[in-house]
């Protein structure tokens, strides 16, 4: 049995039929290669039955504390049944990705059952015109609790149940049988909460002595003036009450280009590149309504905070930064500037604090004052009331640099899928996969009503950048 730190029991708090916390991906694969050409839904089942013990999130379920006590836990689930967790469906014809989008956002929508293991794969079928797809692909759709995974031990998981050589499948031994486990009785996790909330102050005295130094680092970043004070952040229409509807949207770009387009602005990186793209298509798309607000928007970028140690674990290790996406200006290249010179200093007061540090706090928040807190957000429509703190999420997972195989057959591409909530309706889940960095679009289906067109404004925003950056490189040259 092991419990879940406050930071990940935050995701379930949120966890409401409107906003299910849960992640995913797109992954895209190619059957043609195999014998026959095709791929047997049986074989992926069995490839991902042969991996569960590669991942303790395959077959462990949460256990609530009575009242609210005390955080969850994980036991594992003595009834587990991988055919629960597995689906087959087929796109109908023509097969195209807009069709993909429709059908994964119906799924991304809808809640996993929080009684069992919180995760589900859905093999898609049909993929017949997709644009840079093989006729005849499929996809698995996954999608796995937030109060699990973070972006970083996602892709740990995902890496379980591919192989980097199709004739070398890298099956890890398995240590001892798996056995399954009886839920605690309440009077078992009553005692454990009474324990825990009774140590609580002495843990606390250990993180508050590490905030000391912290303090000090910025009091001087201040005085130095070396930190912006809060950033104002503007109202806009993906900052409301979220419906239980999703769009899903996505494109994908040649990695090695992204690169050299960092190279405009001195010092730029890659996240710098993908925080212009996603402002220029905001600020294309909320120009054309009429609705693009004089300052500049925020997103909320998170950051990984796992040690190499850590590394294999499940759960969440992140702290984030506001960073300002430039918005209000319009052309890419001074976008860029001004969206690398907010980083750096937005990573400076990050590193002042201490990122480790940041979510460390998050462990003192009494669970139960966590969990009302999060209803009363919700039921209290407080999204509507208050100023936003961000305006979207914009979050950055590195993959693998080479092919990965399911069964055999090769991922050919790879997109993101992320959790809403009340307040913030929009989420930019990047992945860079094998030579090419996808950027996807999750938003509320009131919010982003023609995510096609939202697609399109990435194109041009791309496209503007690359330009911008052809004229500066070429006149430096």
């Amino acid at each position: 049995m092991q419990q879940l730190s406050g930071q990940d029991a935050s995701f379930f708090y949120f966890e409401t039929p409107r906003t299910p916390m849960h992640v995913g991906s797109i992954s895209i694969y190619d059957q043609s290669v195999l014998p026959g050409g095709v791929q047997g839904f049986k074989d992926i089942v069995r490839q991902v039955e042969s991996r569960l013990h590669m991942a303790r999130t395959f077959r462990q379920k949460l256990v609530q504390v009575p009242f609210s006590l005390d955080h969850p836990y994980w036991i594992e689930d003595k009834d587990f049944d991988i055919e629960f967790h597995t689906r087959h469906i087929r796109l109908p014809q023509p097969g195209d990705w807009r069709q993909l989008c429709i059908q994964v956002a119906r799924l991304h929508s809808r809640p996993l059952d929080l009684a069992k293991p919180l995760w589900e794969f859905t093999i898609i079928e049909g993929l017949d015109n997709i644009e840079g797809v093989p006729k005849g692909c499929y996809a698995i759709v996954s999608k796995v609790h937030h109060a699990r995974i973070d972006g970083v031990s996602g892709v740990d998981m995902i890496q379980a149940i591919h192989d980097i050589d199709p004739a070398k499948p890298n099956i890890a031994p398995i240590d001892k049988p798996w056995s399954g486990e009886n839920e605690p009785n309440p009077v078992e996790l009553l005692t454990r909460a009474s324990i825990n909330n009774a140590l609580l102050p002495f843990r606390f005295a250990e993180v508050a002595a590490r905030t000391i130094p912290a303090l000090g680092r910025i009091t001087r970043g201040m005085m130095e003036k070396r930190f912006e004070s809060a950033k104002p952040v503007p109202r806009t229409r993906f900052n409301g009450t979220v419906t239980a509807h999703r769009v899903v949207e996505g494109r994908n770009f040649d990695l090695k280009e992204v690169r050299w387009l960092k190279s405009a602005v001195p010092g730029a990186t890659i996240n710098d590149v993908i925080v212009t793209i996603c402002g220029g298509a905001l600020r294309q798309y909320l120009e054309t309504k009429g609705e693009l607000p004089e300052q500049s928007m925020v997103a909320m970028a998170p950051i990984s905070v796992r040690s190499k140690d850590e590394r294999g674990t499940m759960g969440n290790q992140v702290a984030a930064m506001n960073v300002a996406i430039g918005t209000h200006i319009a052309d890419a290249i001074e976008r860029l500037t001004a969206v690398h010179a907010d980083t750096l200093s937005s990573k400076e007061m990050t590193q002042a604090v201490g990122a480790k540090l940041m979510t460390d706090y998050s462990q003192f928040i009494p669970s139960t004052t966590a969990a009302l807190a999060a209803r009363l957000y919700t039921r209290l429509g407080m999204a509507n009331r208050t100023n936003p703190v961000f305006n979207c999420v914009i979050t950055n997972v590195p993959g693998p640099q080479f092919p990965l195989y399911c069964a055999g057959a090769p991922m050919v591409a790879q997109f993101g899928l992320g959790p809403l909530f009340d307040g913030m309706g929009l989420i930019f889940p990047v992945v860079s996969y094998n030579g090419r960095i996808s950027i996807s679009v999750t938003s509320c289906r009131e919010m982003m009503p023609d995510p096609e067109f939202f697609a399109r404004c990435l194109e041009d925003s791309y496209a503007d950048l690359k330009a911008g950056a052809m004229r500066t490189l070429g006149a430096q040259a």
